[in-house]
């Protein structure tokens, strides 16, 4: 990092742009990637530099910034060339709620915010708490999300505490925490066993068919099929460890269980 603090960051994926323009440090933002939507003035007001596991390495390097922000595993290639090209950057990996708040505060820290962020993290907390808090009592509604269909791929750890704090049991709990998108694979048979009464989906970037979810050979048994109980939840609200999912993934949560 040339200077702090950093006075031109790009952002390779969605949360950091968010959680910029939320703590009013978006001035800071000089490449976002092509995904990143909330809010949606970003679309006109900063240039696209990025997918998600790939980049425009002489357009970012270009943009001469003092700081790139990444997420996980999958940008790893573009990591390492990033700091090839001598540019500094911070590899962000949350994969739970509480990931997602510490992110924040990190980002608050790194542009000098911390006030603003710790005041986030609390409004997200009180937020959250009033969620769980209003879950009426008696017997949850089993939930199978899915986050990719070909292969199957069940909740990512913030994804499945969301369904718990909406007022749902994730089917496939146990699997949210794994290091890895494939330690998420389940069977089809599986979820006909896990018998859910309610199926979440999110492909990751492309539109979910209901149709094509119903017509799988034996789903029709399952009670979410039976009863119609399928429902979209657009990718940017759930599938970004960061703000969006604490507010219009999780409302979009609750308002599937209700």
């Amino acid at each position: 990092m040339r200077r702090f603090p950093p006075e031109r960051i790009v952002c390779l994926t969605e949360e950091t742009v968010e959680t910029l323009y939320l703590l009013g440090e978006d001035h800071r933002i000089v490449g976002v990637s092509g995904y990143a939507v909330r809010p949606p003035r970003v679309r006109r007001e900063k240039p696209r530099v990025s997918a998600f596991t790939s980049a425009d390495l002489p357009k970012i390097v270009a943009l001469a910034p003092d700081l790139v922000l990444t997420f996980s595993d999958m940008q790893a290639e573009i990591c390492a060339d990033l700091v090839r090209a001598g540019v500094a950057v911070h590899a962000f990996n949350q994969r739970d709620i509480a990931g997602i708040l510490a992110m924040i505060r990190l980002l608050g820290a790194l542009v000098d915010a911390r006030a603003r962020a710790e005041h986030l993290v609390a409004s997200y907390e009180r937020r959250l708490d009033a969620i769980a808090a209003a879950v009426p009592p008696g017997p949850r509604p089993r939930v199978y999300f899915e986050e990719w269909d070909e292969p199957l791929l069940s909740a990512i750890g913030w994804v499945s505490e969301l369904i718990t704090i909406a007022g749902g049991c994730d089917v496939f709990a146990d699997r949210s925490g794994a290091p890895a998108a494939k330690d998420r694979c389940v069977t089809s048979q599986a979820v006909i066993a896990a018998a859910p009464d309610v199926i979440l989906a999110s492909w990751c970037g492309k539109k979910v068919v209901p149709e094509r979810i119903r017509a799988r050979p034996g789903w029709s048994e399952i009670p979410a099929v039976r009863h119609s109980r399928i429902t979209e939840i657009k990718s940017p609200l759930i599938l970004q460890p960061g703000p969006a999912a604490l507010t219009d993934g999780l409302d979009a949560i609750v308002a599937a269980l209700r």
